[in-house]
């Protein structure tokens, strides 16, 4: 099952970046590189952002050992699901009455003009971040029930929308174009709502809001562990404005570098390590809250044997091709050959890091089945710290790739630091 279900992750992760590159390819063909483009990408970037730290990753982290340990699970996961969903609904509605306020504290490079034109789309995009919430809710549910092709597959659905969107606008006015996208933005999120319901009317999931009257404050302590694991999931996204940041004293065309770079190195990340992750946590989660710590081991054991053997491989490929993957993905147009061996370079520093990101993010799942959010978020918090030393000390010797680097020497630390809290003795004696 386990291996069904790692194999069910990959592949939906990889329909929708192939779903993801193919929409980027027409969006710059058919939006451009303008004010447009940029008032777009600024406005689905923070209820983007949001996703990744509260829905995507937090969120499932602390609900599903609470929800496996909670003795109320009907109760528990409505209650949570109402007041999480309506605190986001006035959110949106707050964004879209002051949208323009909202707006210039983001933007904060855009005119006047510029703002009133990414006001209205900032009020429209913002909407998603509600219906992916209920998403990730329902996703959390199916997961716990080891269903997983509906939540890997489904997420193909947003950019088979703003695909719809670019190709049914493509001959409108730029500012058009914008909205259609806003709008393609919402249609996938209730596309993905839908098919989600229906999973879960077919796993019979569907009793969210039934109530039972009892002492018990079990959403107290997941709110608890919520907050922990946004702080623990922010930690990368900070490391990677703090990069931006830093890239942009280097010379011309480096923050595209570190991108390019990042883009690349994300794509096995995510294929083996995310979606073994996702597969795995929810059995972790039900071991443990049988009190069979053997079974959870074992399968961490046997996860983290696949998972090296597949970053292995990935990092052997990447490392000895790097030039000819970045040739292959980017050198056309006014991307130049030596542009692809400056990102080559940053691609390399990256994936010398792949092994200890990918095996961490397995280890780290025990410290979350066992409730130790805080712990995790530490560890997390701990990491960047040792990023941001390594960035200043890396960037002025070797530029650009020194910051890559700084990134793969956090990853070296996040994996100790995170095996020390698993226990160095209980790992040892997992692999003896």
């Amino acid at each position: 099952m386990l291996i069904k279900s790692i194999f069910t992750n990959s592949s939906g992760i990889l329909v929708s970046r192939v779903l993801g590159f193919i929409r980027d390819l027409l969006t710059a063909s058919i939006l451009g590189a303008n004010v447009y483009s940029d008032i777009f990408f600024v406005a689905f970037k923070f209820p983007n952002l949001f996703r990744r730290i509260f829905a995507e990753g937090a969120f499932t982290q602390a609900f599903i050992p609470s929800y496996a340990n909670s003795n109320h699970k009907i109760r528990f996961s409505s209650i949570v699901f109402l007041q999480i969903f309506a605190f986001l609904i006035v959110l949106s509605l707050f964004v879209t009455l002051f949208s323009h306020l909202v707006t210039k504290a983001i933007a904060i490079g855009f005119d006047d003009a510029t703002i009133d034109l990414a006001a209205p789309l900032f009020a429209i995009n913002f909407y998603y971040l509600p219906m992916i919430f209920v998403v990730t809710f329902a996703a959390a549910l199916l997961q716990y029930k080891n269903h997983f092709a509906t939540t890997a597959f489904s997420t193909a659905l947003l950019n088979l929308a703003l695909i719809a969107a670019l190709l049914i606008s493509q001959d409108m006015e730029k500012y058009d174009i914008t909205f259609y996208l806003s709008y393609g933005v919402l249609v996938g999120g209730l596309l993905q709502i839908i098919t989600h319901l229906i999973a879960l009317k077919k796993h019979n999931l569907c009793k969210v809001f039934h109530f039972k009257k009892h002492k018990k404050k079990e959403e107290n302590k997941f709110y608890k562990n919520f907050v922990a694991a946004t702080l623990g999931s922010s930690t990368s996204h900070i490391s990677a404005f703090i990069d931006t940041w830093l890239a942009s004293f280097l010379m011309s065309g480096s923050i595209s570098y570190l991108y390019y770079g990042n883009r690349v190195f994300q794509l096995p990340l995510a294929l083996f390590a995310i979606a073994t992750s996702i597969a795995l946590f929810p059995m972790i989660a039900k071991a443990i809250k049988n009190s069979d710590e053997n079974k959870a081991l074992k399968l961490m054991k046997k996860s983290s044997l696949i998972l090296f053997g597949l970053l292995s491989i990935a990092t052997f490929i990447g490392i000895f091709f790097d030039k000819e993957i970045v040739c292959l993905l980017f050198e056309r147009g006014a991307f130049t050959s030596e542009d692809t061996k400056n990102t080559a370079l940053i691609l390399t520093m990256y994936l010398i890091g792949l092994l200890p990101f990918g095996i961490a993010k397995i280890f780290s799942l025990w410290l979350y089945a066992k409730q130790q959010q805080f712990l995790a978020a530490k560890i997390s918090m701990q990491s960047l710290g040792f990023n941001i030393v390594f960035s200043l000390a890396l960037i002025s010797p070797y530029g650009a790739a020194g910051l890559a680097f700084a990134s793969t020497l956090s990853g070296f630390i996040l994996f100790i630091l995170t095996i020390k809290a698993f226990g160095f003795k209980r790992f040892i004696e997992m692999f003896r």
